[in-house]
């Protein structure tokens, strides 16, 4: 029987085994290994999610289903792995600049990445809190990884205590379901549900969790931590940030939503399209007036979340398999545009403010028209993956009968491609000022030049990806 679980459980059985040796290697090594560290866990990551890629097929199950191996997991986790390869291998030369090159970051990042694993796997409340609560113990301290700078250490410090206080929150919610369903298994509380309805008191306890994991989405108005996060911490963990753990925490309301509360859609329904609704407005109008883009991509990822919220929102098999899909865009994007920020540079100094763009295109016309496609595509201007992206889900909360929140989700969207387009009118209309020198490195051009080409190839058929979010979805309502 053991033998059976650890099986379902090898991935992450190999990234905690890997993070470890990785771990004593760098400490009893008489010289810094972070760069090979770095090297390694990246190569790990993308060689675990092939594995998974390939070998994974149906659904297991271990430890009396406290842990789900299933094709909706196995999407989000193939997803967050090679997203984090990606923002590793990013990370290399601007650690390297800022003397941060630690064996202790990589080995963060893949202790983040298996809780992260755990919890779009988990069939239990405890399992989920425990990946929940490994992801975030790791993040807090890179989020202040850099301790020589106020900035970072500020930005760990708010991170943890407002993670601890939604912890909380999210702990008090699954002990009311607990206490007025006598269970914690996602399955046991379906059963419960079917038999006898939702408690009141488990009712709340939802409420308590759904406001938990908001926070772990930044869904406003649960958001408050993450421009200053954003802002001050170092560039690679904000890249990191704005990607796998994104998707993670979106699969993961939706795999305890769906597992647990699946019989009683119509109670968190409305919780969620409020949770959409703001979320798109407070990311749509606070970027508006931001001059530092780490911040604006805080603000940008507030309103994005928003839009996957929705296909949420919608509760149906398309708003499942919608949400993945834009989840997946979403990413993909990121990843170009950090590519772009880790090498905004002038006279060798890390420069975030906006009109340092100012021009660009005249310094380098291969990277702006790069970043112009990024920016059309995450405001969702057609023909661009990113406007299917977003009119999937309006189309999935519109045809479960949200109409009033697909038309406010397109006045949020036409809102925000304001601030989207000034980037662009900057680089290509502003003032004349001096240019960014930063050069940029092979591997990050090579991840730029290849995100925008997604986002302008993928319309034929996007890679693939709708019909393995249709399987995903398929397996998690099925």
């Amino acid at each position: 029987m053991i033998g059976n679980d650890i099986n379902v459980i090898l991935p992450e059985l190999v990234l905690v085994g890997a993070a470890m040796a990785v771990l004593m290697w760098g400490v009893f090594s008489k010289r810094e290994v972070g760069a090979q560290a770095l090297w390694l866990i990246s190569a790990l990551f993308i060689g675990v999610g092939a594995w998974i890629a390939l070998t994974g097929r149906g659904t297991d199950a271990a430890f009396d289903n406290m842990f789900i191996n299933d094709a909706f997991g196995r999407f989000a986790k193939i997803t967050m792995l090679w997203s984090g390869a990606a923002v590793l291998l990013l990370s290399k030369p601007y650690l390297e600049r800022a003397k941060l090159m630690k064996f202790e970051f990589p080995v963060l990042v893949a202790l983040a990445m298996v809780g992260m694993m755990m919890m779009v796997s988990a069939g239990n409340m405890m399992a989920l809190y425990m990946g929940l609560e490994l992801q975030s113990l790791a993040l807090y301290v890179i989020a202040a990884f850099n301790r020589d700078s106020l900035r970072s250490s500020e930005a760990g410090l708010k991170y943890f205590v407002l993670g601890a206080i939604s912890s909380g929150i999210l702990l008090y919610g699954m002990s009311l379901v607990y206490g007025y369903t006598g269970a914690l298994g996602f399955a046991e509380i379906t059963d419960v549900i079917a038999a006898e309805g939702l408690p009141l008191g488990a009712l709340f306890g939802l409420v308590f969790i759904v406001s938990g994991m908001a926070f772990k989405v930044s869904a406003a108005p649960f958001h408050m931590w993450t421009p200053d996060v954003y802002e001050g911490s170092p560039t690679p963990v904000t890249a990191l940030f704005a990607t796998a753990p994104k998707m993670a925490a979106a699969a993961m309301i939706t795999r305890i939503l769906f597992d647990a509360f699946g019989g009683v859609i119509s109670d968190w329904q409305q919780i969620l399209a409020l949770l959409a609704l703001l979320s798109m407005y407070v990311g749509a109008v606070a970027a508006i007036g931001q001059t530092n883009i780490k911040r604006l991509m805080a603000y940008s990822s507030i309103g994005h979340m928003g839009f996957a919220i929705m296909g949420l929102a919608a509760g149906t098999e398309a708003g499942v398999q919608n949400m993945l899909i834009y989840m997946v865009v979403y990413v993909a994007t990121n990843i170009g545009v950090f590519a772009f920020i880790l090498n905004m540079e002038k006279d060798g100094r890390a420069v975030t403010d906006i009109s340092a763009l100012n021009m660009y295109s005249r310094v380098a016309p291969g990277r702006a028209l790069a970043l112009m496609v990024l920016m059309f595509s995450l405001a969702g201007i057609p023909p661009l993956v990113g406007f299917f992206a977003k009119l999937y889900v309006l189309q999935a909360a519109f045809d479960a009968g949200l109409a009033w929140l697909a038309i406010a989700g397109v006045i949020a969207s036409v809102i925000s491609a304001f601030y989207y387009l000034r980037i662009i009118y900057l680089m290509y209309f502003g003032e004349v000022s001096e240019a960014l020198d930063g050069k940029i490195p092979m591997l990050h051009l090579g991840l730029l030049t290849a995100s925008a080409a997604a986002m302008v190839f993928g319309i034929v058929n996007m890679f693939g990806v709708e019909g393995y979010a249709l399987t995903a979805a398929r397996a998690l309502l099925g």
